[in-house]
């Protein structure tokens, strides 16, 4: 099993940056892929951006790229995500998970483990 636990959420002003932190414990050596997915009030989940647990390959939802960067460090099992130029529209839940299977995917189905969220409220 793999526990995850977000955190730097918070509320942030249109245009204004933050950056979400992702621990990982338990089994960290089955994990292949990370990824970071939100979800706004009455929509479904969406992929924001996943990294390989190698951090050699990353991708971003069209929405974000450009503005979001993930990266990994690999001594503190924790994933980040830095958020820039942020949007009233990015304004979700953002949570963490990991793919403890090899091959790439962006939906949220094949991502196993799952961290609680944290809030992000970007006004205007």
């Amino acid at each position: 099993q793999v526990q995850l636990v977000e955190s730097g959420g918070g509320l942030v002003q249109d245009g204004g940056s933050l950056r979400l932190s992702c621990v990982a414990s338990g089994r960290t050596l089955g994990i292949y892929h990370m990824g970071w997915f939100r979800q706004a009030p009455g929509k479904e989940r969406e992929f924001v951006a996943r990294i390989s647990w190698s951090g050699v390959t990353t991708t971003y939802a069209e929405s974000v790229k450009g503005r979001f960067t993930i990266s990994r460090d690999n001594a503190k099992n924790t994933v980040y995500l830095q958020m820039n130029n942020l949007k009233p529209e990015d304004t979700a839940v953002y949570s963490c998970a990991a793919r403890v299977f090899p091959g790439a995917s962006s939906r949220s189905g094949d991502f196993g483990s799952w961290g609680p969220g944290t809030q992000v409220t970007v006004s205007s």
